[in-house]
C-alpha cells in the first residue's frame, strides 16, 4: 500500500540509511499532496460560508466580514500553540524516541486545552464589543457579535483539531488529517445547509422537495462550522491516541502535566509564530487603510483578488508542511546532509507548483474574476491586479516553504522578524507611496515587489545553514 511504502522511506532516515534522489522526491510528493488538500480544504470552508451566507444579504454577509481579521487571528494562535509541541514531537520521532514523544504529546494535549479554553473565555468577554470596535453599524453588529461567539466558545474543538493534525503530519501520517480536513468541509456544508436557511421548498432536476431548516441565519454559519469541527476533532483525536503508529497512547499510561522543559521548548517554536499572526493582521489592516480611498471599485476588486490568489498559494502551505516533517524527523535524527537537501527539495518543488500556478492566474484571471463579480469595472482592476501578483507566486513560494523549512528546525524568531521587515517596511512603504498614483494597481505592485524581496531573504538564509545549527530536542 502507498501508506507503507511513505512509512518504509520514513524509516530509512530515522535508521540513518542512504536515500536516493527519487525516493527523496517520491517522500516529498506523497507527504505533500494530502497536506495540500488538507489546506485547500481549509480555505473552502471559509468561502462557503460566506457564499451560503451571502445568499441572505449584503447585511448577513458583512457581518461575517467584519469579525473576519479577528477570527483569523485566533485561529493563527491556536496553530502556533500546535505547532510548538508538535515540531519537538518531529525531531524525537527522527530520532526514535518515540516514548519521549508520547510525553511530549499527552503534555501538549492538557497544555494547549488550558490554553484553547483561556482563549474562548478572551473571546466571548469581547464578542459583544468587538464589532462596535471594528467600526460596524447596528444593521450588522448583532450578527457579528453572535457569530464570533460562536466561533470563540468552539476554539477548544478547533485547538484539539490543530493538535491532533499538526502531530500526525509530524510524525508522517499526512493522509488521515488531509482526508479528515475533507470531511470537515462536507460537514460543514451539509450543517450549514440546515441550519443556516428556514423550513423551504427545493426544487432538484424538476422535482419539489420540502427541506427542513432552523433559518438561524449567521449564527447558523457558526453553528455548522462549529458542529463540523467537532466531529472532525474527535476522529482526529481518537486516530491520534488510538490508532496511530508512533504516537498512540492507548493502553500506556503515564503523566500529563505539563514540564517547565517542554512548555519552554513550545514556547520558543510557537510563541514568535503567534506574533507573526498578529503583525500580518496589523498589516492587512493598514493595507485597508491605505485601498480605502481609491473608493468602492478598488475596494471590492481588492478583496476578491486576494480571494482568488489565495487558492494559488495553498500547494505551497501543503508543502511547507512537508517540509517541516522531513526537516524535523532528519534533523531529529541527526541527518543535517539530508535535512539541507530535503530542505531544496521541497523549496524548489513549492517554486515549480507555484509558478505552474501564477501562470494559470495570469492566463485565467478574466474568468476568476467574472465569476466572482459581474461589475465590468471591479472586473477590470481584479484582473490588472491579480495578473502583476502572478509575477510574485514563485519567489512567495520560496518563502512559504522555507519558513516551513525553519519551522521544522524549530527556529521560528528570526523568520519572524523577518516577515515583520518585508511586509512593513518593504510592502506597506511602496503601497503607501504608489497608491496616490498608480491607484489599485500600485498597491499590488507593491505585494509583488515584496514577496520577491522576501522570497530572496529567504533563500539567502536557507542556503547559509545557519538555521540548522540549533540543539536537538
Amino acid at each position: 500500500m502507498k501508506k507503507d511504502k511513505t512509512d518504509s522511506l520514513l524509516l530509512l532516515i530515522r535508521n540513518g540509511q542512504a536515500m536516493t534522489l527519487r525516493q527523496q522526491l517520491r517522500l516529498t510528493v506523497e507527504l505533500s499532496i494530502p497536506s495540500i488538500v488538507a489546506q485547500i480544504s481549509a480555505i473552502a470552508m471559509q468561502y462557503i460560508d460566506a457564499a451560503m451566507v451571502g445568499r441572505l444579504g449584503a447585511g448577513a454577509a458583512a457581518s461575517i466580514g467584519l469579525v473576519s481579521t479577528t477570527t483569523w487571528l485566533f485561529w493563527g494562535t491556536c496553530s502556533a500553540a500546535a505547532t510548538g509541541f508538535s515540531v519537538q514531537v518531529a525531531h524525537h520521532v527522527g530520532a526514535s524516541r518515540l516514548a519521549e514523544a508520547r510525553a511530549v504529546l499527552r503534555q501538549a494535549i492538557l497544555s494547549v486545552s488550558i490554553f484553547s479554553l483561556a482563549l474562548a473565555g478572551i473571546g466571548a468577554l469581547i464578542s459583544g464589543s468587538l464589532p462596535v470596535w471594528l467600526g460596524g453599524t447596528e444593521e450588522i453588529n448583532r450578527g457579528a457579535s453572535a457569530y464570533f461567539l460562536i466561533f470563540a466558545l468552539s476554539l477548544p474543538l478547533l485547538q484539539l483539531n490543530f493538535l491532533a493534525g499538526s502531530m500526525l503530519r509530524c510524525s508522517g501520517n499526512m493522509r488521515v488529517p488531509g482526508l479528515l480536513n475533507v470531511l470537515m468541509c462536507l460537514l460543514d456544508v451539509v450543517f450549514n445547509f440546515f441550519l443556516i436557511f428556514p423550513t423551504r421548498e427545493v426544487e432538484w432536476f424538476g422535482l419539489s422537495l420540502h427541506m427542513p431548516g432552523a433559518g438561524l441565519g449567521v449564527t447558523g454559519a457558526a453553528l455548522g462550522t462549529a458542529a463540523a469541527e467537532a466531529v472532525v476533532a474527535g476522529l482526529m483525536m481518537w486516530y491520534l491516541i488510538a490508532r496511530s503508529n508512533d504516537l498512540k497512547l492507548k493502553g500506556e499510561r503515564g503523566s500529563f502535566r505539563p514540564t517547565w522543559g517542554t512548555v519552554r521548548k513550545a514556547l520558543h517554536i510557537g510563541l514568535p509564530m503567534g506574533v507573526e499572526h498578529i503583525v500580518i493582521c496589523g498589516a492587512q489592516i493598514m493595507t485597508t487603510v491605505i485601498v480605502a480611498p481609491l473608493g468602492v471599485f478598488a475596494i471590492a476588486a481588492n478583496s476578491f483578488g486576494i480571494t482568488a490568489e489565495s487558492l494559488c498559494y495553498m500547494p505551497g502551505y501543503g508543502i511547507a508542511d512537508a517540509a517541516t516533517t522531513l526537516v524535523g524527523q532528519s534533523l531529529g535524527a541527526g541527518r543535517k546532509d539530508l535535512t539541507r537537501r530535503f530542505a531544496r527539495i521541497t523549496v524548489g518543488m513549492g517554486m515549480a507548483v507555484m509558478g505552474v500556478m501564477g501562470v494559470i492566474l495570469y492566463v485565467g484571471a478574466p474568468l476568476i474574476m467574472g465569476s466572482m463579480t459581474p461589475d465590468a469595472e471591479v472586473q477590470r482592476l481584479g484582473v490588472e491586479a491579480l495578473r502583476i501578483e502572478a509575477f510574485a507566486e514563485p519567489m512567495f513560494a520560496a518563502a512559504i516553504v522555507a519558513y516551513g523549512v525553519f519551522v521544522g528546525a524549530g527556529n521560528t524568531l528570526v523568520p519572524c522578524l523577518m516577515n515583520f521587515f518585508s511586509i512593513w517596511a518593504v510592502r506597506l512603504t511602496l503601497a503607501a507611496a504608489l497608491a496616490p498614483s498608480m491607484g489599485l494597481n500600485g498597491v499590488w505592485l507593491a505585494m509583488c515587489i515584496e514577496l520577491c524581496f522576501r522570497g530572496l531573504i529567504f533563500l539567502i538564509r536557507l542556503e547559509r545553514g545557519k538555521w540548522m545549527k540549533i540543539s536537538r530536542q
